[in-house]
């Protein structure tokens, strides 16, 4: 009698559950359409350049609900799950009437549910409208909502919806959240084990966890993989290794990257759901790990930061502000390449560069590294020593303080201001203070970004580039003037790449500079390629003092560790402009072998004579030369007043064939554009101007 009542219910709920899925609820399709817009409540995500998953932020009830796409998965994943849930996926129309059949008749001979017979869409129906009881009334209306959604989507936008809501147990749901939680990686490419696991998961979410029920899922895997098996879909004996595979037994952390630019980017679209960025996946891993392990070299509430861009674009492509953004005790929120702190000594090559354009110097002329007083600003070097005459190459290698003070003090503070400027960073100085010699050891405030900015153009011969905010645009060769000349930028980074590199650091191929503000605050490390900058900040948050804290010793030796951790090739620094010479210091001209300017910016020995002034042609003109024979062009005629002759005239840094007495000479351009003309007298004082000749 029982088996009779069962048949009896059974047999009419299973013809009239496939009367309705054939007639398609033609009305109900119209009048009450499918909620799929309640399908988009994803979780943001934030993308590196190629597209890769840099973070994930949880949606407003707290689930990792990643966007997934059919595109997005291992093939066998497919393959496995419909040949496990629904073999007959791609003929149906929402419903299978003989697998509605197949479960009638095994609740009625068995007396108990025994398989059932939702299909892939009737799945999907049920996560977009989810009802919290299951009774027969749930399941017609699965049924029609699995027509109604055949009737609007494909197959694989069907299973897109299926891969992005499926439950993998806790606040976990879809194949690419659950396989980044239980493998540590995106679903492209999963081994059969994996793929089994994902595939039985979703049946009971809570009960095959893995981390706390590893039997069941264990079981519930080695399921899926003889169904697999028997569909061919792989073969027995994979089945059979696959079988005997490694279970996770521990939920892993989603990726996490880049915390402080993800935060910008919610910032900047809030209602955007995928953010593109400029960078490197790969890269910024090996900078935050660079980061995290140097910081706690150094110790509590020390904290890094680094930026790294492509001299070549502008874009940035690894950024981290900070050793760990969720260390409190280092205030990681803090974004530290966006504060402004004191360079230390990091501007000093851009004095360098402009005296070597101005030629005033050259790599090998002799300067004094003693004390000195410039109208009672009295500079000295880090370790209060005194180095006597060296060159300006080792001046500038060592770091000396007191000859990057003279060259400035020659150059002009104002000068090497605007040529900041030229490269779209303005440093900020002291409320109502002019810009002083102070500003080349550290007397002003640059962010991390601003400096690596500033190297930016060193590293791309000269010429200034704007640094992207690693979100979009914005990126790329700023418009005007060069921050420095072709020639004097080789001759800077020429003398940076021979430093040596920190102990226990390999040499690397890079030039670099170091800096310390006062105070052991600050300590920085800037580095570059023929490809790449890369800067590092290294200090307290808070701006307190950190007892021997230097950039040589704490900034230099993360710097080429994180190039090492990057990942990627060292690019060689570009040749010598064909312009360009390093010349010894017994074949340079009398007025460069040594640098003689005293504090108050004269010689020593023309104090009462008139320093050289070249009258034609004027600062900023613009020449236009004719055509001599062929295609020569004419010579541009230079002219002087005052200084003491003999006279050595420069272009772009390099000197002209002859010396010569006469104030009137004669200068061939090699091509038109910019050119800086410079003039030495016999008592090496210099005048430059700056023509373009078209």
């Amino acid at each position: 009698m029982v088996f009779r009542r069962k048949l009896l219910v059974a047999l009419p709920i299973g013809l009239v559950m496939t009367a309705l899925a054939i007639a398609g609820l033609e009305w109900a399709n119209r009048a009450f359409p499918p909620p799929l817009e309640q399908a988009q409540a994803l979780s943001t995500e934030v993308l590196d350049k190629d597209g890769q998953l840099l973070r994930a932020f949880a949606t407003k009830e707290g689930r990792w609900r990643l966007r997934t796409t059919v595109d997005d998965v291992d093939p066998r994943f497919i393959e496995m799950l419909i040949a496990y849930e629904d073999q007959r996926f791609r003929e149906h129309r929402g419903v299978d009437p003989l697998a509605l059949g197949r479960a009638a008749l095994q609740f009625v001979t068995n007396g108990r549910i025994i398989s059932g017979a939702s299909t892939l869409s009737m799945q999907v129906a049920r996560l977009i409208e989810p009802r919290e009881r299951r009774t027969w009334t749930a399941k017609l209306l699965q049924m029609a909502r699995a027509i109604q959604i055949e009737r609007r989507l494909s197959k694989n936008e069907i299973l897109d919806l299926y891969l992005t809501h499926a439950p993998y147990g806790g606040n976990l749901e879809g194949v690419r959240a659950a396989s980044l939680a239980w493998f540590g990686k995106e679903p492209r490419r999963l081994s059969i084990a994996e793929a089994a696991l994902l595939v039985a998961l979703p049946q009971l979410p809570e009960k095959r966890r893995p981390d706390r029920n590893l039997a069941a899922a264990e079981a519930a895997r080695d399921r899926v993989l003889a169904r697999a098996a028997v569909a061919k879909v792989i073969g027995e004996g994979e089945a059979e290794r696959a079988a005997i595979a490694a279970m996770p037994t521990r939920r892993l952390q989603l990726p996490a990257h880049a915390a402080h630019l993800a935060e910008a980017a919610l910032r900047k679209d809030p209602k955007a759901v995928r953010h593109q960025t400029t960078l490197h996946r790969d890269v910024q891993r090996g900078l935050e790990a660079a980061a995290r392990e140097g910081a706690a070299r150094l110790g509590p509430r020390v904290s890094v930061a680094m930026v790294m861009a492509d001299v070549r674009t502008g874009e940035i492509v690894g950024e981290v502000g900070s050793a760990d953004y969720f260390d409190a005790s280092r205030s990681g929120w803090i974004d530290m390449t966006r504060i402004t702190r004191s360079p230390g000594s990091t501007l000093k090559p851009f004095i360098y560069g402009l005296a070597f354009e101005e030629g005033l110097v050259a790599q090998e002329t002799i300067i004094e590294d003693r004390p000195a007083d410039f109208f009672g600003y009295r500079p000295r070097n880090f370790d209060m020593s005194y180095q006597g005459d060296v060159s300006v190459r080792q001046a500038l290698q060592l770091s000396l303080n007191v000859p990057a003070i003279r060259l400035l003090d020659a150059v002009g503070p104002a000068r090497l201001m605007v040529r900041f400027r030229r490269a779209d960073v303005r440093p900020r100085l002291p409320p109502n203070e002019a810009p002083g010699l102070a500003i080349g050891l550290g007397g002003v405030g640059i962010t991390l970004r601003e400096l690596v900015q500033l190297y930016a153009g060193l590293a791309n011969r000269g010429w200034p580039m704007r640094l992207g905010d690693g979100i979009e645009g914005k990126a790329g060769l700023i418009d005007g003037e060069p921050l420095l000349s072709p020639v004097a930028t080789w001759q800077v980074a020429d003398i940076l790449s021979a430093v040596l590199p920190p102990a226990g650091s390999r040499q690397r191929g890079i030039a670099y500079k170091t800096g310390t503000s006062y105070g052991y605050r600050d300590a920085w490390s800037v580095g570059f390629d023929g490809r790449h900058v890369l800067g590092v900040w290294v200090g307290r948050p808070d701006n307190g003092a950190v007892p021997g804290l230097t950039g040589y010793g704490a900034a230099a030796p993360i710097l080429f560790e994180a190039f090492t951790k990057a990942g990627i090739a060292i690019t060689p620094l570009p040749d010598a402009p064909g312009d360009a010479v390093r010349l010894s210091q017994a074949d340079l001209p009398i007025s460069q072998r040594r640098f003689s300017m005293t504090a108050s910016g004269l010689l020593s020995a023309s104090i009462r004579e008139t320093a050289p002034q070249i009258v034609f042609p004027p600062e900023g003109a613009r020449v236009e030369l004719g055509v001599k024979s062929g295609s020569a062009m004419m010579p541009l005629t230079l002219k002087l007043q005052g200084g003491r002759a003999p006279f050595r005239w420069l272009a772009n840094g390099r000197p002209l064939p002859e010396v010569t007495r006469r104030r009137v000479s004669q200068w061939l351009p090699d091509g038109g554009g910019y050119s800086t003309l410079t003039v030495i007298d016999a008592l090496g004082r210099a005048a430059s101007v700056r023509v373009f000749v078209e």
